[in-house]
């Protein structure tokens, strides 16, 4: 159960023109289950990511990040995403990759589109062989039942061990524009990000270029889904996919306008919305936990000393038992590995 995380309402998910979803029950893992979901993307998105970096990074992840520039030396852009759940496609070795690769030669048969302009990605078990021939086979009803506003459905499809799905929206005006952005994230065990952890896919309608979508995605990951942590172990297959599906008024070509800092305020708003989401919502978790470490010499000491706090089982244990025991965490920022700390104060 959730710690104090209320279910996403469908009605309350707004759809984000230059995006359509679709879903199907493929049979991957569990009869009867949403676990195919693909996300067909207007000609004027612009697509940015980070990804896990995990040395046995799974196959998808590595097809997703060598895409967009396959893609772009062909003067073509991501016009797609393909995710399953049930099967992590990672540890599998040359046929993992053909296998992710089979994926996006289906999918792009079935929309006119080159295989590059394909983004895969694959949640769930590791070390298994992904039964491709069962996701190809769903992708038909995938696509046949693209809207705009399959967001709660397309939550739904990428859980793996998630008791709920998990989902955000928002409306905010930049320079005078309207931006309507949607947002989705999976994740309950594995989490401990080291770029982001788990998936999540975040669409907004603004215009924005590539090298600045780019920058934003980036920072976006590093104010939510890099300061989270369950467990403290990074997963073989985490992706952050931010969209601009280019469908609204607003364009933002720079990182210096004020428009991009309204727009990177409200994008890591409702990202680390999503990222704390998945920590309501970890596996054996009771309580939600924020630290704050003030005064330090840099972000990254900052943030060694908070991740030796969060990443105690002794503190963990205490707060689990609602006995806070201020010792352990004295203790844990101690021994974090900051040499110059003033321990006199």
């Amino acid at each position: 159960m959730a710690v104090n995380s209320p279910l996403p309402v469908a009605e309350d998910l707004k759809p984000v023109h230059g995006i359509e979803i679709g879903f199907a029950e493929a049979g991957i893992k569990k009869p009867d289950r949403k676990d195919v979901l693909v996300m067909k993307l207007a000609e004027t998105a612009t697509v940015a990511g980070v990804f896990t970096l995990n040395r046995f990074c799974a196959a998808p992840v590595q097809v997703s990040k060598a895409n967009p520039a396959a893609a772009g030396a062909g003067g073509k852009k991501i016009r797609a995403l393909v995710v399953n759940t049930g099967n992590a496609n990672a540890g599998t070795g040359e046929s993992g990759l053909e296998n992710a690769r089979e994926t996006c030669k289906a999918l792009a048969r079935m929309l006119e589109l080159d295989p590059q302009q394909i983004l895969p990605f694959s949640t769930g078990v590791i070390l298994e062989p992904l039964p491709v021939q069962k996701i190809i086979a769903g992708l038909p009803d995938a696509i046949a039942n693209l809207q705009l506003d399959n967001w709660y459905n397309a939550a739904e499809a990428i859980m793996t061990t998630d008791t709920q799905p998990k989902a955000a929206s928002r409306t905010v005006t930049i320079g005078g524009h309207t931006v309507t952005m949607t947002g989705i994230s999976k994740g309950a065990g594995m989490i401990k990000p080291n770029m982001a952890t788990m998936l999540g896919y975040l669409a907004f309608d603004a215009k924005v270029a590539q090298p600045v979508l780019d920058q934003l995605v980036r920072h976006a990951a590093d104010q939510s889904f890099n300061c989270i942590t369950i467990d403290g172990d990074t997963s073989t297959n985490d992706s952050f996919m931010l969209i601009a599906t280019g469908a609204g008024s607003l364009q933002v070509d720079s990182v210096d306008s004020p428009d991009y800092a309204a727009l990177r305020d409200a994008v890591t708003d409702i990202s680390r919305n999503l990222a704390q989401q998945i920590i309501r919502d970890g596996e054996g978790a009771t309580k939600f936990m924020t630290i704050t470490v003030e005064e330090g010499a840099s972000v990254e000491e900052c943030r060694k000393i908070a991740y030796s706090i969060a990443h105690s089982p002794l503190v963990k244990t205490a707060f689990f038992a609602s006995d806070p025991n201020l010792g352990r965490i004295l203790a844990a920022i101690g021994y974090a590995g900051v040499d110059d700390l003033d321990v006199t104060k």
